[in-house]
């Protein structure tokens, strides 16, 4: 059993289209469990690629989120993104009891009332795009607003105060070093913001998302305190957009870079979510790995030693390439047996907002292969530019005709 070997230097800065990072890959069949290096923090860190052990870290309650506190563990951007206080560094059972009330607003219901915010926010989008005519910008007038307004709709945030609160999103997201100052400023700004947010709606809920978080009760704890019910809210504000964003566009590029897929789409829009369910696993949405964990004892993984108080990152991006899960996983297969992708996390921090963010994608993509039977890529796939700078992997602007 191994305990060390060879240390890789991970700057994970691969973001050619949607190209699979070429290291990640190497990585995950030369030496599943691996030890890592990145651009920030300090020392090394093991890095886990293969589906079954990603679950076994994922799952297993000898690696700990909480422990990160404290610690300036290796990570991809100068500034860690995720607050101290956040459900996102909680164990269970205390991260169990936040869960089940965030759960709450995503209840069917919820969704369903969502579902119909988002439809109208989509068809009023399209119109537009009709309205101006072609060439337009998908990117920028249906991916980057589509998500934005439907997660502010739901926690009732003004719309003039909306663009204020993406900007300081993507300046968190940055992994350049010079930017990590801002990032520092951008992180207290938003908190600053929810915390006032939430207090008035602690005192005059609505029917909004954050009113439903403040007054949802835990028969056994009761409700959020202040501090959780302002982290929780900027929480979803930044995971509710950014990641939907940027799949509307890798989604959309792929669908109008691979005619037989669209085609598959327009043919029987009743197969869309499985579709949409294929790329979800296929793309690589991000770049490297996300927060990590630390082993609370020794572990064994895949014939490694994992000593007690390593840090322990996981790559969901080759759980979802792992050949020992899915049959030739490189390829995008439409009757592929259905095997859970791992896009939204696993475990106890799978992403809560999963049900709204599949919502959206279903509705934007079935509204707009209904209304644009003819849409087409109005460039080259090679001159659409795509994002370097931060974690995500996305194009900055998409060209369409139809």
């Amino acid at each position: 059993m191994n305990s060390a070997g060879e240390v890789w230097d991970c700057p994970f800065d691969y973001a050619e289209a949607l190209e699979f990072d070429p290291l990640l890959r190497q990585l995950s069949t030369e030496e599943p469990v691996a030890r890592i290096r990145m651009k920030y923090g300090e020392g090394t860190a093991w890095l886990v690629t293969r589906y079954e052990d990603v679950r076994t870290v994922t799952t297993d309650r000898r690696f700990s989120r909480n422990a990160l506190i404290g610690r300036d563990f290796p990570r991809m951007t100068p500034e860690p993104i995720v607050q101290s206080e956040a459900i996102n560094l909680m164990d269970p059972p205390a991260s169990s009891r936040l869960r089940s009330l965030v759960a709450k607003s995503f209840a069917p219901r919820h969704v369903a009332r969502m579902r119909t915010r988002t439809e109208r926010v989509v068809d009023d989008l399209l119109a537009d795009i009709e309205h101006a005519g072609a060439p337009a910008d998908l990117f920028a007038k249906l991916a980057a607003p589509l998500p934005l307004t439907t997660v502010c709709e739901a926690l009732d945030i003004p719309e003039d105060t909306r663009p204020w609160l993406r900007g300081h999103a993507l300046t968190m997201m940055n992994t350049v070093q010079s930017g990590r100052e801002a990032a520092v400023q951008a992180k207290a700004e938003l908190r600053a913001y929810f915390t006032e947010l939430t207090a008035e709606r602690r005192r005059s809920p609505g029917d909004d998302l954050v009113s439903t978080l403040a007054t949802a009760r835990d028969d056994d704890a009761g409700l959020l305190d202040d501090r959780e019910l302002a982290v929780m809210a900027m929480v979803l504000l930044i995971t509710g957009q950014d990641t939907t964003t940027y799949q509307l566009a890798n989604i959309s590029y792929t669908l109008l870079t691979r005619p037989d897929l669209l085609d598959a789409v327009r043919a029987e829009p009743a197969r869309l979510p499985r579709v949409l369910e294929e790329l979800l696993r296929h793309i690589p949405f991000r770049k490297g790995v996300g927060i990590p964990r630390v082993a609370t004892e020794d572990v064994e993984l895949g014939g490694v030693l994992v000593r007690e108080g390593d840090v322990v990152h996981v790559s969901y991006l080759t759980a979802n390439r792992d050949p020992a899960k899915f049959d030739r996983p490189d390829e995008v297969d439409l009757e592929r047996e259905s095997v859970p992708h791992m896009t939204f996390g696993w475990g106890a921090h799978h992403c809560l907002g999963a049900p709204l963010a599949e919502m959206e994608l279903e509705v934007a993509f079935s509204k707009l292969v209904a209304r644009f039977p003819g849409l087409r890529l109005a460039v080259g796939p090679g001159d659409v530019p795509w994002n370097t700078t931060s974690i995500w992997r996305h194009p900055l602007t998409l060209p369409v005709t139809w």
